[in-house]
């Protein structure tokens, strides 16, 4: 009798379909629907940065800004030489 309990029986199980209480499937919609509206804010503000961008660089080719960040690294380097010149013509006066 004390080897019945320590023999390994084996059972074909059956799946009918998800075992899901009422409440998990509620809140599942109810997580499933905060998703969607999160994602479509997302992608309503992406739109709107998309518009954003478009715009700022239009307006910078009006102006004549659009140039290489190579370009603004050469004018910055320029300006601060003449401020480096200023400061030391300021300094031996």
């Amino acid at each position: 009798m004390a080897n019945a309990w320590n023999q390994t029986c084996r059972m074909k199980g059956l799946a009918v379909g998800p075992m899901t209480t009422f409440e998990y499937s509620e809140w599942w919609k109810l997580e499933a629907d905060k998703l969607r509206k999160r994602k479509n804010k997302a992608e309503k503000e992406l739109d709107s940065l998309k518009t954003d961008y478009k715009k700022l660089r239009l307006s910078m080719r009006t102006v004549r800004l659009g140039k290489t960040s190579e370009q603004w690294r050469e004018e910055i380097r320029k300006v601060g030489n003449k401020i480096s010149r200023v400061r030391r013509v300021s300094l031996s006066t």
